[in-house]
């Protein structure tokens, strides 16, 4: 028992019982956090073709995704159970074509000022957008595959700069 104990207090996401906790940021210093995140959308080479023409058949697949990542990345807190809500300062998302693919790649770039990092938004992100991107285009295939939704880079905050290997 007292090794569980230990154990749990140097887990910031768990009480001294072990269950599941909010982490206090109240005492962290109020920094500039960016976190970028991307992730890659692949699907058959007439669906890529068809979104690059403009013929899917709800419409704008790319903007609609964008948006949506946008609009993500701000409801991060509401969708992650033990997420700070943060003001977030910037949140860009790009979704590029990848005829090599064939698909799209997705970037999302997230800037607060605030007691924690913004990993998590840059992450959510590029996951509704390479979500919105399929329910999109799903009437034209529905074996689109998303892949490798991963945090490139973070920079700001007690555990310092990280950058992707």
């Amino acid at each position: 028992m007292d090794q569980e104990i230990s154990q749990s207090r140097s887990l910031t996401h768990l009480d001294l019982q072990g269950q599941a906790q909010m982490v206090d940021v109240s005492e962290k210093a109020i920094t500039k956090r960016q976190a970028v995140a991307a992730g890659q959308v692949r699907m058959q080479a007439a669906t890529f073709e068809a979104i690059e023409a403009g013929n899917a058949p709800k419409g704008d697949v790319l903007g609609t995704a964008r948006l949506a990542g946008i609009m993500a990345a701000k409801q991060t807190a509401q969708l992650i159970p033990l997420c700070h809500p943060l003001p977030l300062q910037k949140v860009e998302v790009q979704v590029e074509p990848d005829p090599q693919l064939p698909g799209y790649q997705i970037q999302a770039s997230v800037t607060t000022k605030a007691e924690t990092g913004v990993e998590m938004e840059a992450l959510t992100a590029v996951s509704v957008a390479a979500l919105t991107l399929y329910d999109m285009a799903k009437a034209l295939e529905k074996s689109i595959q998303i892949e490798s939704i991963r945090l490139l880079s973070k920079t700001g905050g007690k555990s310092g700069d990280y950058q992707i290997p």
